[in-house]
């Protein structure tokens, strides 16, 4: 007999290109989570709509991310990797819901109080809704966990809410998701604002590490990083930039906060900082070579995305047709 594995969703925008954050913070554990989940991931470019996109940028940008994801580890043999939007299930569904969420709910979210002040003149009902259609995607696949980090809570509380709700009137409808948070996470922040997590939509190109940035820009960049008053190497809360260094670094060598203060002491935040850059070059250099592998070969990228759609469709479907039969569609 089989083993029930629990399922886990988990998906991520296509624009902008992927951090080291995100790599640190998310996108590693989804290669660690297939070895004892039943994964799904989608690259949702629905949610990207909520900003005016170019088209063709758009379109690019989705497959490099799904080449990236590739390139990440997540292996479609074991996973379901699938955009979004070639899934129809998740717009449906999420105007379903839409129908059993409350505007005071939505109106709480402060996500969308942030996005609308930074772009007050596209405030859109689809930016309004947005926490809806994530709902969608999560209670789609009947899904267990939600890797998540500190941000996202208040979304899944909602898609928790709607759930629970949705039972209460029709019955057993949707698996209730729990938040997953991975031991291995990092938080990495910027590196020219430790205070704030690292963003690709900073547009301080210093402040970021993109996992397609060069050898040398990595570096460049981890030298230029602010640190703090004094020259030790050591993690504490008045030492922000050097705590945060500290935590990169030991993300991609493994190495322990006590390991690393005994590897630089004596030593200045000037070699400290190459000695971060370097690890980070080296960590990514991999994954950049498999990056462009992936985006070279079309045919393999296209018949992953095609039979990840397939089979994610066939799970949606299933969610969907009971929805509709409960709710008096079908």
């Amino acid at each position: 007999m089989e083993e029930y594995k629990k399922r886990v969703f988990s998906g991520i925008q296509p624009t902008g290109g992927f951090t080291l954050g995100n790599y640190l913070g998310a996108l590693r554990q989804w290669d660690t989570l297939q070895n004892e989940y039943d994964c799904i991931y989608s690259v949702v470019d629905l949610h990207s709509l909520t900003v005016r996109q170019d088209p063709a940028t758009l379109r690019r940008q989705i497959r490099e991310s799904a080449a990236m994801l590739l390139a990440c580890g997540v292996d479609p043999d074991r996973s379901i990797l699938f955009i979004q939007g070639d899934v129809h299930q998740h717009a449906e569904l999420s105007w379903l819901l839409s129908c059993y969420t409350q505007f005071g709910e939505l109106s709480r979210m402060t996500q969308f109080k942030d996005k609308s002040s930074k772009h007050p003149e596209n405030v859109n009902g689809g930016l309004f809704t947005y926490p809806v259609l994530m709902a969608a995607d999560i209670l789609l696949y009947q899904t267990n966990l939600v890797p998540i980090g500190a941000d996202q809570k208040q979304h899944l509380e909602l898609a928790r809410n709607i759930a629970i709700r949705f039972n209460g009137i029709y019955g057993d409808v949707f698996t209730v998701p729990e938040g997953f948070f991975p031991k291995v996470a990092a938080r990495v922040m910027s590196l020219q604002d430790p205070t704030s997590k690292m963003s690709k939509s900073d547009e301080n190109q210093n402040a970021k590490v993109m996992l397609t940035d060069d050898g040398d820009a990595i570096i460049r960049k981890f030298r230029r990083a602010v640190t703090d008053s004094g020259n030790e190497v050591r993690a504490a809360e008045d030492k922000p930039g050097v705590t945060n260094l500290m935590s990169i670094y030991s993300g991609v060598t493994g190495r322990s906060f006590d390991e690393i203060e005994r590897e630089f002491d004596g030593k200045g935040y000037g070699e400290f900082k190459s000695a971060v850059g370097e690890a980070v070059r080296d960590a990514l250099a991999p994954i950049q070579e498999r990056y462009k592998e992936n985006l070279a070969d079309k045919d393999m990228l296209n018949d992953v995305l095609k039979t990840g759609a397939e089979r994610a469709s066939i799970l949606a479907a299933r969610t969907l047709r009971k929805v509709r039969r409960k709710i008096g569609l079908d």
